[in-house]
């Protein structure tokens, strides 16, 4: 069984292992990482060997740190990065370059739409019949996006978004709410086969989907890192924010992920703190006394128009693992038209955590 595993900001890593009566055999560790001394590599391969096949990736972690010579000095791999790489093998997951990717980037569409669009492409991706996609999103509106388990009335403010025209939907995963205006943000969607993250713990998979966006970054002059669980932060503050929502494929298909992430082009922080209700505590942990402070727009740390970010953005995940352009079907689009209609509009779905 063959795994691979880019540690976030690391290298990759390489597991060939058998699986034998239970136990792990014959394993081999290879990748494009640094490791002093040589035979720092054949210790790590010792520790797995003969280790139950269902250790998980922290006890393999474990195994091998015990192992190590002392003085061992690991660049771009962890112990823990190589349990994950093995997990991944045993459990057949498939890497980003086995798939034919494709690009969704249409005009401007309704924040209930954009909501729609996310549930019906990634139920198709789980049932097979959709390759995996990255769509850019176009707003049509400005809004404000609660996570699927958020009370209502606790995070917004509706004099506050009724003054200033802002529409408020519920998306089907977790996490935060978004404060969003046309022209002044960045949103993405990732719909994935299972497969991709298999073997991946759910933070792991946060900082596996993330990865390629922070060498995209990295290439326009930011030093960004994924900061658990859910956040792409700079020296300078949190520029981008994930969710992900796991969905089972119809008639017996794979089942996907949604992974999508908002990024702060630039913001109205005023306008923000009007209509979300930002409570003390949530910004104490964040280490600022101001909403204000908490997210840092691209625009400046860029001084590239938008429009441009979103092209490089594509063109780095191109370069990368292939990317051809498509559109949503007129049968996706019926689906989520009546999906907007009939759920993402409706106050039952929108209030149901009031």
């Amino acid at each position: 069984m063959h795994g691979e595993y880019k540690v976030p900001g690391g290298k990759l890593i390489v597991v060939d292992v058998e699986a034998e009566g239970g136990v792990l055999r014959h394993a081999r560790v290879a990748g494009d990482f640094f490791l002093e001394p040589d035979e720092a590599l054949d210790a790590v391969n010792r520790a797995l060997e003969g280790a139950p096949a269902d250790t998980d990736a922290a006890g393999l972690a474990a195994r091998i740190e015990a192992a190590l010579p002392a003085g061992t000095v690991m660049y771009g791999l962890t112990p823990e990065g190589v349990g994950v790489a093995v997990r991944r093998a045993l459990a057949h997951a498939t890497d980003w370059t086995d798939y034919d990717w494709q690009l969704i980037h249409e005009g401007p569409q309704s924040p209930a739409l954009h909501m729609a669009l996310d549930e019906v492409l990634t139920a198709e991706v789980a049932a097979g019949r959709r390759p995996p996609t990255l769509r850019v999103w176009e707003w049509g509106a400005p809004a404000v996006v609660i996570g699927s388990f958020q009370s209502l009335r606790n995070e917004v403010d509706p004099e506050g978004a009724a003054r200033h025209g802002i529409q408020v939907v519920r998306r089907i995963s977790g996490g935060g709410a978004m404060f969003v205006e046309p022209g002044n943000t960045i949103t993405y969607s990732l719909s994935v086969p299972q497969a991709l993250v298999q073997g991946l713990s759910f933070q792991d998979s946060y900082a596996y989907l993330d990865d390629w966006v922070l060498g995209a970054l990295g290439e326009m002059g930011i030093r960004a890192w994924y900061q658990p669980l859910n956040d792409i932060a700079t020296d300078q503050g949190k520029i981008a924010g994930a969710a992900q929502k796991r969905i089972v494929g119809d008639d017996g298909g794979p089942g996907a992920v949604l992974h999508h992430v908002t990024m702060s082009y630039d913001i109205d922080a005023d306008k923000m703190v009007e209509v979300l209700r930002i409570g003390r505590e949530k910004l104490s942990d964040k280490g600022t006394r101001s909403a204000k402070k908490r997210v840092d727009p691209l625009r400046r740390q860029t001084g590239l128009p938008r429009e441009t970010v979103i092209d490089r953005l594509i063109e780095s995940f191109r370069r990368r693992y292939g990317l051809v352009d498509g559109k949503v079907t007129d049968r996706e689009l019926a689906r989520a038209q009546e999906l907007a209609r009939t759920k993402f509009t409706s106050p039952e779905w929108t209030a149901r955590v009031p």
